[in-house]
């Protein structure tokens, strides 16, 4: 389908629940969801988070030494 056939689609469910505040209601918390989802570039597959994951494994790894803060791990590695 096209967009303009989908926003076509929508629009006439939209028409068929626009009697029935609930339902409109629960649309529009539907939408602010999907929404807020396409917004967040944090978001992202659950195959994209373990690609991620073992892209990290494979780069360098360094440990606390006894008695070191993290801020001087960060200050010896750079």
């Amino acid at each position: 389908m096209t967009a303009i056939q989908l926003n076509a689609e929508m629009l006439r469910n939209m028409s068929v629940i626009a009697e029935d505040e609930n339902l409109l209601k629960r649309a529009v918390k539907y939408l602010r969801k999907l929404v807020a989802e396409k917004e967040d570039p944090t978001l992202f597959t659950k195959e994209e988070f373990f690609r991620r994951v073992d892209e990290a494994k494979k780069g360098p790894s360094y440990r606390l030494e006894e008695g070191e803060t993290i801020e001087d791990l960060i200050a010896r590695v750079g």
